[in-house]
């Protein structure tokens, strides 16, 4: 049987589709792009905003345009949060809940009699990893350590769709680390839906910082890189525990959102502008070299010039490497959506592009640093498509092309970072 599989949203959505695919795999039924002709089509949604729900029905659609004989199922946030809703879809055959993989290796078969297969998250206690031992064609691979979120920011359903938080045990983590090094990976990318929030639902409870030493008594043979961390759990024992071993990269991601107190307000988010720029300070002092990005919405409802002004005041001075740049879009059942109106597209826009502006300097000038200096860096399983040349990144996430051989795919190498090629890209040359 043919199986294609569309994975939509985070890292935790490409977790969960590497799961299903292993499964796919182990089933011997022969795995397909998204766009060929199949007998089965799996959509994992996001639900993040109702332009993430309009894709996964848009795929669904495309599904059944390829094959009107196929079953389509959707699974992932968006069929958790609304299954109903989706069943009535004429163009889907199935919605499968997140978690419920026995149903969804059903659906695929074509044995599943239910149309909706959803259980009540917000009574899970657990998390149900298998241990992935392949992310098919990739040099890094993606251990969810963490599930759910107990945050209830204004503008996110994530809650709603994932639960309540819910952490791996740390041997377990550190199991799934081990296979993956034996497999051949250079990187593993801890993830999770709040990844601050491990821990605390273990007996005995326990936190990031302690997971991450773990890892390091291990000492597995790759390196670690941590995907998401808010700015109050930048913790001096968490940022010392990275600064003092080797196998953490040197990039920490960490989403402020804005950087203006009333809006912070208005999103719930646990800290005020000033404390995430000494957290974000604290983590520079720490480790010179660390790469810090951030992720950012523009445009979030009510927010005035003076408050945008003030964001981009705020990361004019903040120590931060990089943007990612979200434009506000509309999430149906969230406080913010509720609560306080929307303001016109193209002043969102407008901000955005202002922003991201910025974003393209920082960039510069934080990989400008390095131009002459040594790295370390991870070459991938695939050729520069624009180049030809190995590509990869840093330890501290500098994006680097070199010349060298096939052999030092999936390979950390020294290189010195030599330069900017005529196009504006890092060039590196094999030491």
């Amino acid at each position: 049987m043919r199986v294609a599989l569309a994975t939509l949203g985070c890292k935790v959505n490409q977790y969960d589709s590497a799961v299903i695919d292993r499964l796919v795999r182990e089933k011997q039924w022969q795995r397909v792009d998204f766009d060929e002709a199949a007998e089965a089509y799996i959509i994992n949604t996001c639900t993040v905003t109702d332009r993430a729900d309009a894709d996964g029905r848009r795929l669904a659609r495309r599904a059944r345009r390829r094959n009107p004989e196929a079953r389509v199922i959707l699974t992932g946030c968006y069929a958790q949060t609304n299954p109903a809703g989706i069943a009535a879809l004429g163009y889907v055959d199935h919605v499968v809940g997140l978690g419920r993989l026995p149903e969804l290796l059903s659906a695929v078969e074509g044995k599943l009699a239910d149309r909706i297969a959803v259980s009540d998250l917000r009574r899970a206690d657990k998390v149900e990893t298998l241990g992935i031992e392949s992310f098919n064609g990739r040099s890094r691979a993606f251990v969810k350590i963490q599930e759910g979120c107990d945050l209830f920011c204004t503008f996110c359903i994530v809650p709603v769709a994932r639960g309540k938080s819910r952490s791996v045990e740390p041997r377990k983590v550190i199991d799934e680390i081990e296979l993956l090094a034996a497999g051949g990976f250079g990187e593993v990318v801890l993830t999770g839906v709040h990844l601050g929030g491990y821990g605390s639902d273990l007996a005995p409870a326990c936190d990031l910082a302690f997971l991450l030493k773990a890892i390091a008594e291990r000492a597995p043979k790759l390196r670690v890189r941590i995907s998401s961390v808010d700015p109050p759990e930048l913790t001096e024992r968490f940022l010392g525990t990275i600064a003092d071993n080797d196998i953490f990269c040197r990039h920490l991601h960490v989403p402020v959102q804005s950087g203006c107190d009333p809006v912070l307000g208005r999103m719930k988010r646990k800290y005020t502008a000033g404390e995430a720029a000494e957290r974000l300070s604290a983590a520079r002092r720490q480790m010179p070299d660390l790469c810090i990005g951030t992720d950012l919405i523009t445009g979030f409802p009510g927010e005035t010039e003076d408050e945008f002004a003030q964001t981009v005041r705020f990361l004019e001075q903040a120590e931060l490497d990089y943007l990612h740049v979200f434009p506000y879009s509309r999430r149906s059942a969230t406080s913010a959506a509720k609560r306080w109106s929307e303001l016109p597209d193209h002043v969102v826009h407008e901000r955005a592009r202002l922003v991201r502006a910025l974003d393209r300097s920082m960039r510069r000038r934080f990989e400008d640093r390095f131009i002459g200096t040594r790295a370390r860096v991870l070459f991938e399983n695939a050729r520069d498509k624009e180049t030809g040349m190995l590509k990869g990144y840093s330890n501290n996430y500098l994006p680097l092309i070199a010349d060298g051989p096939d052999s030092l795919m999936n390979r950390e190498v020294t290189v010195t970072v030599a330069g900017r090629n005529a196009g504006g890209r890092l060039e590196a040359l094999v030491a």
